[in-house]
């Protein structure tokens, strides 16, 4: 296989289109798509397909970019390391998945002590469902995996769960939103237009649960696996969503959205999920630690 070849249908990719990524890279479109061609010649297969005047990746292009997302990741690793080695320095390589559930601000704050352990940490971020990131772990690609559910016995990967911490949930919407509201939180979310999360999330079957619980029947609008595009849409005003109390400062900023209110009989937890029964990995150390001095209800 040429490496070139595979690495130039990889920008493609990640740029959304040949266009983009000849521009990024300073080559012609035509020799980009003569390049790819060439690829898709060697594995026997084509890795794009046309869906109107876009590009999309067919189900073996997928398969292709997450080989190529590998590849050029440890060749990044390798030119990096060696770069450590000549200056020097001792590098601590830390690789984490997060699973796409957990809020990135919530990632971030459980993530921030390893960046400060003595040694020069490389961190290494992968996002994934839970399920990608546990099969990941039980091959050792990773270090660690941030999830908002523990590992569940059932399931054959050897790892172990070590609670972060929780945070009870609150409820904002749009300020006009807000005002066409009738009644007191949380009596006001009946009838009301909502933004939930994904039936995949364990928060949302809590959620179901609870709304059950307290007779309450919102007007679902819509269902995200993304926690920043439901929140994006709650900021325009098309609903009701809900977001960790931990981070009520931050949503209210950032999305111009007003409180409605908060309970604590919403819980939303957060597991760091490591091959290691008794934690060796300074990293993970110092994550464990931080989360335990800080638990993360508001």
């Amino acid at each position: 296989m040429n490496y070139k070849h595979l690495y130039y249908f990889w920008a493609a990719a990640k740029a959304g289109g040949i266009v983009r990524a000849g521009e990024q890279l300073h080559v012609t479109p035509q020799t980009l798509s003569t390049q790819i061609k060439l690829l898709e010649g060697r594995l026997g297969c084509a890795l794009f397909k046309k869906s109107g005047r876009r590009l999309e990746l067919t189900d073996e292009g997928r398969a292709a970019l997450r080989y190529a997302e590998q590849i050029f990741t440890l060749g990044a690793e390798l030119e990096s390391a060696l770069q450590d080695k000549r200056d020097g320095r001792r590098t601590l390589e830390f690789r984490v998945g997060i699973a796409d559930s957990v809020p990135k601000a919530i990632a971030y704050r459980l993530l921030e002590p390893a960046l400060a352990v003595p040694a020069h940490v490389r961190l290494i971020c992968h996002e994934g469902t839970f399920e990608d990131l546990l099969a990941q772990i039980s091959v050792n690609r990773l270090d660690l995996v941030i999830a908002d559910e523990p590992m569940g016995k059932q399931t054959s990967v050897k790892a172990f769960n070590h609670a972060l911490g929780t945070t009870a949930m609150s409820f904002f919407a749009a300020a006009g939103l807000k005002r066409s509201l009738k009644g007191r939180f949380p009596q006001c979310l009946d009838g009301a237009p909502m933004l939930i999360q994904g039936a995949s999330s364990a928060m949302r079957q809590r959620l179901d649960v609870w709304l059950a619980e307290q007779g309450l029947r919102p007007r679902l609008i819509g269902e995200f696996d993304d926690a920043a595009l439901m929140k994006a849409f709650g900021g325009e005003g098309r609903g009701i969503f809900m977001s960790p109390t931990v981070l009520e400062a931050e949503t209210c900023s950032q999305y111009a959205v007003k409180l409605l209110g908060r309970t604590s009989e919403l819980v939303e937890e957060f597991f760091a999920i490591s091959v290691e029964r008794r934690i060796t990995h300074p990293c993970v150390v110092a994550i464990t630690q931080a989360a335990r001095g800080q638990f993360l209800v508001a």
